[in-house]
Parts: C-alpha cells; sequence; structure tokens
C-alpha cells in the first residue's frame, strides 16, 4: 500500500482537487444564482429556470473536469461510489480505490470550505444552505428510489459508451447532459447527489447529518447494480476506469504509459 501510494500518489491528489473544484463550482454557481440579492435571481424568477442553468452550470464543469489533462490521467471518477463501482468490475486496484475514495472525502470538504471562506454567510445561509442535498418534501422513500435511480442511469451510460471506440471519446459529455438534466428535473426530490463524498462534503462543515445514510446506501446500490446488469447482458465488457482515455496521460488502471513513460 504504502509503495503504491509513493507511485500513485499524483492521481489521488487529482482527485481530490477535481471533487474540490467541483464543489467550488456549485457553491459559486448556487450563489451567484439563488442568493435573494443575486442580480440573476432578480431577471429570472422561476425557480425551475432557475434551477436549469444551475444544472447546464454544473453539467459544463463536469465536461470541463473530465477533459482537462488531469481528469483524463486521473479518470475523473470525483465519486467513492463509482471508484467501487469499478472495482467490483475488476478495472480498478484496491489499494488505488481505497486511496481514490479517501482523497474525494478529503477535496470535496476542502472545496465546500473554500467557498465559505469566499462567500461567507452568502453560501451558508438560506436558500443555498451550503449547498447541502437533502431529501425533498415528497420525503425519504422518493429520494431513496430516485438517488438509486440516476446512479444507475449514469454508470450504464459509462459503461454502454466505454465499450464502444465510437463513443469512448464521448463518454464525459453524456455525463454532463446526465447531470445538467438529473438537477434540472430531479434536485427537487433528493437534492440530486449520486455521490457519498458529495453529500458528505457539505454535511460535515454545516453539521447537517439527518438522512445522510441515504447518499451512502442509494449512489453505490444503484451503481453497483448498473453494473452486475451490464455484465449479464453483454459480452463486450471492454474499457478502462476512465470516462476519457487521453492519449498522453499514463494510466494506473489499465496500465497505459502514455507518454509519461
Amino acid at each position: 500500500m504504502l509503495e503504491r501510494l509513493k507511485r500513485n500518489y499524483p492521481e489521488y491528489l487529482i482527485e481530490a482537487a477535481a471533487l474540490g473544484a467541483f464543489m467550488v463550482s456549485a457553491g459559486a454557481f448556487t450563489v451567484l444564482i439563488e442568493q435573494p440579492d443575486s442580480a440573476v435571481r432578480s431577471l429570472i424568477p422561476d425557480d425551475d429556470t432557475r434551477r436549469a442553468l444551475i444544472g447546464l452550470a454544473m453539467g459544463l464543469t463536469a465536461i470541463a473536469i473530465v477533459y482537462s489533462p488531469w481528469g483524463q490521467r486521473s479518470g475523473a471518477h470525483m465519486n467513492p461510489a463509482l471508484t467501487l463501482t469499478f472495482l467490483r468490475l475488476g478495472r480498478v486496484n484496491r489499494g488505488d480505490a481505497i486511496f481514490y475514495m479517501l482523497a474525494q472525502f478529503v477535496g470535496g470538504v476542502l472545496g465546500v470550505l473554500l467557498v465559505r471562506a469566499i462567500f461567507g454567510e452568502r453560501f451558508t445561509s438560506q436558500p443555498v444552505n451550503w449547498v447541502a442535498t437533502l431529501p425533498g418534501p415528497h420525503g425519504i422513500a422518493p429520494a431513496f428510489v430516485l438517488e438509486a435511480a440516476i446512479s444507475f442511469g449514469l454508470v450504464i451510460t459509462v459503461l454502454a459508451m466505454n465499450a464502444r471506440p465510437r463513443l469512448q471519446k464521448l463518454t464525459g459529455v453524456a455525463c454532463g447532459v446526465l447531470v445538467a438534466t438529473y438537477i434540472t428535473i430531479e434536485a427537487p426530490f433528493s437534492g440530486m447527489s449520486m455521490n457519498p463524498a458529495r453529500t458528505f462534503a457539505s454535511a460535515a462543515p454545516a453539521a447537517v447529518w439527518h438522512d445522510l445514510w441515504l447518499y451512502f446506501v442509494a449512489p453505490p446500490l444503484g451503481m453497483l447494480a448498473a453494473a452486475e446488469v451490464f455484465t449479464r447482458v453483454t459480452t463486450n465488457r471492454t474499457g478502462c476506469a476512465k470516462w476519457r482515455h487521453g492519449e498522453k496521460q499514463r494510466c494506473i488502471h489499465c496500465g497505459y504509459r502514455g507518454e509519461l513513460a
């Protein structure tokens, strides 16, 4: 484990930085769009339209991270549930998976703390509320089911596209489109997390612990279910543990050495 840490620590740091950047983007755009004193909120009074605008911003953020040189190097998992799914499929080493997940939790929290340092009460107060993901007014049961469902949809899309060379390069775009769509449509029911580290990143500094279990159970359940379905319905199990496999970056998952050899 120590030798693996010494050898692959750049990828672990990238995973921390990637989710941290995602949380900074989420916090900044939500403050910009949702705070009562925001010019954007004054110009766009409709809640659904503003949520769609946030979804667009976060979808583009996800795409930018996935296709960045760093994102292509680590794979830009940014999500312990996704890393766990790749581990289940045998595409990630166990030691790398452990360090990836630890890095994702740490990076997410640091990203949220950075947003708080920049925006202060405008970020921590309502309606932004630390960009916490919480069950909507319909209750825990719909939130659980929908978190599992959208997580299933994300992973089945990733695996199907990664198994086809012509589509593999577009996997990150599909990810961004799904993130934008999910935020626009599903967020009122569960907050749209799909990610234990993303939810923990807001919950820990805010000390908002109720219903946290939901986001630690439903996303991994949905993603692992997608992996099981994929392995049972197709014989084409090619692909790497990355959204986008860069040609110039090494890959610690499949052994590709790239130009960093």
